[in-house]
């Protein structure tokens, strides 16, 4: 029996190097290379999920590559709000913020959801720089309307649209080893006002400038699937041309299509490669990059 348990423990630690040796490639292949991770609420509300993202981070800023990461925290601002007595109000999908709700969005967001990532970085043996109001400011926007059906804009108070990111400030912590946190607020660049941004257009922003290899959503679900109600249906591989046409046959419907036309539209602005992962699964981060198969999808410009 010894011997049974020694052979099976020597398999094991076979599969192991061959897994290592899969992942050699990959970690040459994108050696020095930005890869900006776009933080959602489906990942930070679920703390061991949240714990195995940042540390397949630390992995990717371990082995060379330059992790970026930006967040949003939609759940946490809410739940703030409740404290405070107030109902948040939305408008086509997008939060109103006036003076009292930007106030608490930037406590939450940019100080106390920010330097709380950083620091669990840091603790689990890497090194981050949360990049806030306070500390350095990296994003910089306008503030943004909405087409009314009257043909009218809707203004959405103190919400905005970055047109400048601060890139050398990114690019030297990424080549000193740190690993830069970003929330999703901006600075007004004519009124010097803040502004609340969506965290999805802010992570398109901040790959866009830094010309990343990748950028990557991590979401509540696998990826685009050819039957949303089965996840063994999921498509690991699409070109933008044929995620317009899955779209356009309905295969990609409801929740997921703001995901793939977010995808597109970052493709559209140089990015080389769009990713969408579940955030939840273990160390679905380091099975898209580090695998050849990937767990999620990954959509590319057509040749």
């Amino acid at each position: 029996m010894p011997t049974v348990r020694r052979i099976a423990a020597l398999i094991e630690a076979i599969q192991k190097a061959d897994t290592l040796i899969e992942a050699l490639g990959w970690i040459r292949r994108f050696r020095d290379k930005i890869t900006v991770i776009k933080l959602g609420g489906s990942v930070m509300e679920h703390e061991n999920a949240l714990r195995h993202v940042l540390l397949d981070i630390v992995f990717m800023e371990t082995v060379g590559m330059r992790p970026v990461v930006v967040h949003g925290g939609g759940a946490a601002i809410d739940r703030a709000m409740d404290a405070a007595g107030l109902v948040p109000k939305k408008i086509k999908g997008r939060r109103y913020t006036d003076e009292t709700t930007l106030t608490i969005v930037e406590q939450v967001l940019a100080y106390d959801t920010n330097e709380r990532l950083a620091g669990q970085i840091e603790e689990l043996g890497g090194r981050a720089m949360p990049l806030n109001f306070r500390t350095t400011n990296v994003l910089f926007g306008e503030r943004l309307t909405l087409p009314g059906d009257d043909g009218q804009a809707i203004d959405l108070g103190h919400v905005g649209q970055v047109t400048r990111v601060d890139r050398t400030t990114i690019e030297n912590l990424c080549y000193a080893g740190q690993v830069p946190v970003i929330p999703s607020m901006a600075v007004d660049e004519s009124t010097g006002g803040k502004l609340n941004v969506n965290a999805d257009t802010a992570a398109t922003a901040v790959a866009q400038s830094l010309g990343a290899e990748k950028l990557i959503y991590m979401s509540d679900v696998n990826g685009v699937r050819r039957d949303k109600n089965d996840p063994a249906s999921i498509i690991h591989s699409l070109t933008d041309r044929e995620a317009r046409e899955l779209i356009t046959s309905g295969v990609v419907d409801a929740g997921m299509i703001p995901k793939v036309e977010a995808c597109l539209a970052t493709l559209e602005r140089g990015v080389r490669k769009v990713h969408i992962i579940d955030g939840r699964t273990r160390h679905s981060l380091l099975l898209e990059i580090y695998t050849t198969s990937g767990v999620g999808t990954e959509i590319v410009k057509a040749g």
